[in-house]
């Protein structure tokens, strides 16, 4: 979808407003980072046109470490811009995905997104990764105002709207591609003390650890 391109523009444009940045030292930081964002959430948008038509997967075994990574870099520059912290939890390195890289980065990029446009003002987006049996977690908290049970339940509908959060298709695209991935993706929120986005996936097991009693 050509939404998640054009917000990238609309940060990037941002770092060039008076009061955003100053004219040396940190802009070329900031710009040279919202560049670079402009390839993977492209890459983003296609996955999700992918995931919207039913192609085939486009799998590869990658490491998880690596993957939130990619996603911080970009994190941090929406934190900045949306003043917000972010926080990157450590990822144990031995962690592998078998899925399409492509199409998780869209669904946690939506989530990170909707963490900081909708999270508490100054308030702080958690992202971790950790093992649970044979299952891999990707979790997005915040400690914005959170979800009633029933918004919560309609959260991933297509269009859904809960007062002044429009969550328009982003959601169910992100829903979608990580089912396509023989994942769930589910939310925990409480009114009043923010919400956690939960991605739950099956581990890769490497070849040594298939030996393994």
């Amino acid at each position: 979808m050509m939404h998640l391109f054009l917000e990238e523009k609309q940060v990037g444009t941002a770092a060039l407003k008076p009061g955003s940045t100053g004219m040396s030292g940190a802009t070329g930081a900031v710009l040279e980072r919202s560049l670079a964002g402009l390839g993977t959430l492209s890459n983003r948008a296609l996955a999700e046109v992918r995931s919207e038509a039913g192609l085939t997967l486009q799998r590869s075994i990658f490491s998880v470490s690596n993957f939130i990574a990619e996603l911080s870099y970009r994190a941090g520059l929406q934190a900045e811009l949306s003043r917000c912290i972010f926080v990157a939890e450590t990822v144990d390195p031995v962690l592998r995905l078998d899925a399409d890289k492509d199409l998780l980065l869209s669904a946690v990029g939506r989530l990170l997104q909707n963490a900081f446009k909708f999270g508490a003002p100054n308030g702080t987006v958690v992202l971790r990764a950790y093992a649970s049996g044979e299952r891999i977690k990707v979790e997005v908290e915040d400690n914005g105002a959170g979800l009633s049970p029933a918004a919560a339940e309609q959260l991933f509908l297509p269009f859904t709207q809960d007062g002044a959060d429009k969550t328009g298709l982003g959601l169910s695209i992100a829903k979608r591609s990580v089912e396509a991935n023989a994942g769930v993706l589910s939310a925990e929120s409480v009114l009043g003390h923010g919400s956690v986005f939960i991605i739950d996936l099956p581990r890769h097991a490497d070849a040594a650890d298939t030996s393994c009693p």
